[in-house]
Formats: structure tokens, sequence, C-alpha cells
């Protein structure tokens, strides 16, 4: 039986071809080992180096490999957060002959730990709390991408400090199907087995006295249910406003921000009462910004500049008769975006005074202006626009910041508050 290397990266069998695959996993010598946290895993897995990288191994039967292989790359297409796949080994067999079973091998997530390792210091509650939030945004994404993991849990995922909360990461996909959408039913069994097993978790934590004294492990693994209740509605109810109420969109898409989705579509749908919007939130890479912006105006700005851009961009694309997604006689969302840039960006801009810009540049100034068009939006009740926005802060907002970059003093009153 030959060994086989079935790898997402040509150049990478090489690498691995170093490893000492006639040898069982949890027999491999050190010299290939790599001393990190490991979650608990029905498998043995090890972390080995591999060339620069240090790679998680893990054996399972080939079928089993191939398919999880393949549902690794699938969610790394669909822009998830999953561990890297980077290869399967099939063929394996010791010096006797004896076949050893396959391997998957995925890339170590830099900086991230296994539930376990957190809690070897006990953590406070608001800690878990983070823990467990983190692990219902990972749920919704999943099953907004029509995946049903099937096992969610601590021990499925890993951990990873995001400023002041954290990001998880699907590390097991084994118990995972994808499909086109998920049923309310699907949905329902994934949660369900969310609670009992992280209410198990904490419990195995309490017993061996890891676990922080106030917490109750089955409220806890409970509320991880509300929070996903929680989220998934918000990401996914459609919302109605009237029509001068468009600040309302842009406090909408604030909060699912902050909730850790992007917009990356807006259907608006017009009636005579107002108009209905539905947002379809998509997670996206980093950079993912940037480079759309660049791709549709030409602008080059960084990442949070130009999402706040995209998202005017997208809302003020709903308002023009000729703009109609997927049909082949509308205007190209290229043409469209330029007209923005010409009708809508540059006279933002060029309202602004030079003496007042300082040192900030263009898609500064229009997130600027934007921001401050929602503050007093907000403030007002209904949409001022951009002309009265543009106006008040040239007025009351830039004379009081000497260098254009930093917010003006608290108590100037007409000052954007935010």
């Amino acid at each position: 039986m030959a060994l086989q290397i079935s790898a997402t990266n040509p150049e990478q069998p090489a690498v691995l071809l170093d490893l000492p695959w006639n040898v069982p996993l949890d027999e491999w010598p050190e010299e290939y080992l790599v001393a990190l946290p490991r979650g608990i895993s029905r498998h043995v897995v090890r972390f080995a180096s591999a060339g620069a990288e240090v790679v998680a191994v893990k054996e399972i039967t080939s079928r089993v490999a191939a398919r999880e292989f393949g549902l690794l790359r699938d969610l790394h297409r669909l822009g998830i957060p999953a561990v890297a796949p980077v290869a399967v080994v099939t063929g394996r067999v010791d010096t006797d002959g004896e076949v050893l079973e396959s391997a998957l091998i995925t890339r170590h997530l830099k900086g991230s730990l296994p539930y376990r390792s957190m809690f070897e210091s006990t953590l406070r509650p608001t800690t878990v709390k983070r823990l467990m939030d983190a692990l219902a945004v990972l749920l919704v994404r999943l099953h907004l991408a029509g995946f049903a993991w099937g096992d969610c849990s601590l021990s499925n995922a890993l951990f990873r400090r995001d400023a002041g909360a954290y990001a998880a990461y699907l590390v097991d996909a084994e118990t995972g199907e994808l499909h086109q959408n998920l049923s309310p039913g699907q949905r329902d069994y994934d949660i369900e087995l969310a609670r009992m097993n992280i209410s198990g978790e904490l419990m195995d934590l309490e017993a061996s006295g890891a676990l922080h004294p106030s917490i109750d492990p089955v409220p806890f693994g409970a509320a991880i249910v509300q929070r996903y209740e929680e989220l998934w509605h918000e990401v996914t109810r459609e919302s109605v406003y009237p029509v001068d109420k468009r600040h309302y969109i842009d406090r909408r898409i604030r909060r699912l921000n902050d909730l850790g989705f992007d917009v990356e579509e807006m259907q608006i749908e017009r009636s005579p009462q107002g108009d209905t919007v539905t947002f379809l939130p998509k997670v996206v890479d980093a950079g993912h910004h940037q480079r759309q912006l660049l791709r549709l105006t030409g602008l080059d700005a960084e990442e949070n500049q130009a999402r706040r851009l995209l998202n005017d961009l997208e809302s003020w694309l709903a308002g023009e008769d000729d703009y109609a997604p997927g049909d082949p006689l509308g205007a190209r969302p290229e043409v469209l975006a330029h007209r923005w840039v010409r009708d809508v960006f540059r006279p933002t801009v060029r309202a602004v005074p030079r003496e007042l810009r300082g040192e900030m540049d263009a898609a500064q100034i229009y997130h600027e202006v934007l921001e401050h068009r929602w503050y007093l939006s907000e403030r007002a009740g209904s949409d001022v626009g951009l002309e009265a926005t543009i106006e008040d802060y040239v007025a009351h907002v830039l004379p009081h910041t000497s260098t254009a970059l930093t917010p003006p003093p608290e108590n100037v009153t007409s000052s954007r508050g935010y």
C-alpha cells in the first residue's frame, strides 16, 4: 500500500513526507512534536512541526478524514471561522506491514486555546459568559451558511482573544453536514446539543474544582440558547422603516457590526407605507471591504473606512431606479458606484475646506461626515441629509479640532456625541 498525501497546497506534501507516518501517532518521537495545549478529543491528536509551520495531526479512518477535509475546505470557502485544512494522509503502514489509520492535518490556529487550558486559572463569570457569546456567534454563522454542526461544544472549538472579547473557531467538523439552508428543526437540534454538551463540560470543571463557585453549570449551559436566539433574530429579522428614517438603517448596520456580522447585501422593497429592509449578513475575511471598495470605486481606504463607505454606497444604490441586482438589463454595480463617487463622495469631500482638513484623507473626511450625519439624524428623529450635515460639520465640529483627527471638546453642544 503506497503512502498518499492529498494537500491543499502543492508544496505541502514534500514537507509532510518528513513526518514518521509509519509510526502510530501516540508513539511519535518527541523530536517531531510541539508542546501546545490540547483539548479533549475522541481521537489521538498531536501537534507537529512541518517546515516552518505547526500542524495538528488527527488519526481517523480514511473515509472520515476525507469527509472532514472536504467540509473544512467548504467552511473556509464560505468564510466561516474554522481551523484550516492542510492535507489527508492515507496508505499508512508500520514497519511490520500493519495498516495504520489515516490522518487529517490542519494548520495550528496561532494564539488560540482549548477551553480547558483557559480554565486552568479559574475564570470569572463574566469571562465565561464571553466564551459562551463567542460560541453562540460561531453557531449562528454556521447556521447562516447552512452548516449543521452536529456536536457543538466547548471541546470542539478553539478560542482566541479579540480585543475585550473572544472569537470562537470550529476545530472539529467530523459530525457536520452542509446544506443549502437549515430547517428550524435542524437548528433546534444543534442548539439543544450545545446546551447539553456545555452544561456537562461545566459540570466536569466543577467536579475538578476549576469552575468559579458562583457559576451554576445548568443555567450557564442554557444561556447559550438565549444568546443564540437573540443573535439569530437580529441577523434574520425583516425591518420596516418610514422613508424619512434612513438613519435607522445605519443603526441596524451598526448593531450587526457590533455583533460580529458584516452586511454584504441589503434587499430593499418599497411600499406605500415605507421601505421594507431585509438584511442578509455575511461574515467576510480581513481586508474584504478594502478590496471591494477599490474594485467598485477605485478608492483606496483603511478597512473600517471602507466598510463604512460601502454601507453608505449600498444604501444609496437601493434608491437608484436602475439598480436591479441580478437583472442583466440593469446598470452594472461598477457603473453605479462610480456615479456615487462623482455625485456624492467627491462633492461631499470638496465641501470641506482644505484648511480645516488637517491630516485627514478623503475617505476619513467622508467617514467623519457620515458619522456626524448619523448623530444629527438620531437627535432630530429623521434623516437630515448630506447638505445640512456638511454645513453643521464644517461650522461646529472641525473648528474645534486642532488636527482634524480628534473629537471636539465635550462641552461643545453641537459636537458629534460619539
